[in-house]
């Protein structure tokens, strides 16, 4: 009888790491969908922007549930399913055109999609497999994976778009998302892990710990509004520069582009600066660094160039979160339930990235603008550099019984 063996944490990264290419960079360019969908089929952009924030909440509501199974049985099942629903819900995306069928079919199946295979999935693999003084840095690599999709998908899935329709583009990367995943899947196979070290706790044991202490719960208020900004940004952006006279596609398929390129950096350097200095000090400054790139990009004269320089600094802010934010977590409770523990948190960023993907086209279909948003949007962003302050990430006083 042969003993199933840990991957390491190479293969760890790169598997991961390309299954987090794929996931974040196709949902990445969904922006790109929202004007030929809507034209195809006579909806208002409210139509579209409901679906996205369906989804994004879904993902938020399914992420805790695959955490609890991921940290009981292992990546790889969870993965593996979630490379099904990827492409089922491509397809359905692809296929139906009833409004509430569409909202609620890419709402649930790509919302369940994503708890499956993007950060969420991979954080306890990672931080159960990377040493302590490498677990910071090892989140950073698994964030910039997402960002590498995000460079390297959004002009793909636009000449999909462009040259195929936009009905088979869902289709490519439907084949795409199951061809790459799930040999990527196979190669996270753990051994039990029930034989986990650390506090026995039970799952709810758990959960009671973490919403019983504040640090946990100023970091959930703090994810709130990194999601609302960045799924605001990412699914408007392209309408918003269009409304702005910035009329070539292309500008804004480079600077989604860009974002991911930066981003690869920001999420790097992150997460290795989360190894140097206080993870809570370094979100405090990130999210205030967001409110002050927003508020130039909102001054400064709207250029090709400008749209450009915009993208790069925020780029380098984008998902600069998530290692630190995991890092926390992993500081704070030990890695036993940090798949769970993260969705959690990350439940929180995805009521954000809903509220935030429809009120902008809610407002803009009310006032015909989105300059109440990008208020709104500046203003959390001062609203979460200051809750995260006084986090602590020392780890929690436990009693020998718990």
């Amino acid at each position: 009888m042969t003993t199933q063996r840990a991957p390491d944490l190479k293969t760890v990264l790169l598997a991961s790491g390309i299954v987090i290419t794929l996931s974040m960079g196709v949902r990445h360019g969904f922006g790109f969908w929202m004007q030929p969908i809507s034209q195809q089929h006579g909806w208002t952009r409210e139509t579209f922007s409901m679906a996205m924030a369906l989804q994004n909440l879904m993902w938020g509501v399914f992420g805790p549930l695959a955490g609890m199974v991921i940290d009981k049985v292992g990546t790889m099942k969870m993965m593996v399913l979630g490379a099904f629903l990827y492409a089922a819900g491509l397809l359905w995306m692809a296929l139906v055109d009833n409004s509430a069928l569409f909202i609620i079919g890419t709402g649930i199946l790509i919302g369940a999609a994503l708890a499956c295979t993007s950060f969420g999935a991979v954080s306890g693999i990672i931080g159960r497999t990377a040493p302590l003084e490498k677990r910071s840095w090892a989140f950073g690599i698994s964030s910039a994976a997402g960002s590498f999709g995000q460079f390297i998908m959004m002009p793909i899935e636009q000449q999909l778009i462009d040259h195929a329709g936009w009905q088979n583009a869902f289709y490519v990367l439907a084949a795409l998302v199951v061809v790459l995943m799930l040999p990527m899947a196979w190669k996270l196979r753990e051994p039990a892990l029930e034989q986990a070290t650390g506090p026995q706790q039970s799952i709810m044991e758990a959960i009671r710990e973490a919403f019983a202490y504040k640090p946990f719960l100023l970091l959930v208020a703090g994810y709130f509004v990194c999601g609302f900004q960045l799924v605001f940004i990412g699914v408007h952006m392209p309408a918003y520069l269009k409304d702005k006279g910035v009329m070539d596609p292309s500008v804004a398929v480079y600077a989604l582009a860009l974002i991911g390129l930066f981003n690869i950096f920001g999420s790097y350097y992150a997460g290795k600066l989360g190894g140097m200095f206080p993870k809570p000090y370094l979100l405090s400054a990130i999210y205030l660094a967001r409110s002050v790139v927003i508020g130039l990009f909102l001054l400064a004269p709207l250029t090709p160039y400008s749209v450009y320089l915009f993208a790069a600094a925020l780029g380098v802010l984008w998902l600069s979160t998530v290692p630190l934010t995991n890092g926390v977590i992993a500081g704070i409770f030990g890695v036993k339930y940090l798949s769970m523990l993260s969705g959690f948190v990350f439940f929180s960023h995805q009521v954000g990235s809903f509220i935030g993907v429809w009120l902008g086209g809610y407002i803009y279909t009310k006032t015909g603008s989105y300059n109440m948003v990008w208020g709104i949007v500046l203003g959390l962003g001062i609203f979460a550099a200051l809750v995260n302050l006084p986090i602590s990430e020392k780890p929690i006083a436990r009693t020998a019984a718990a």
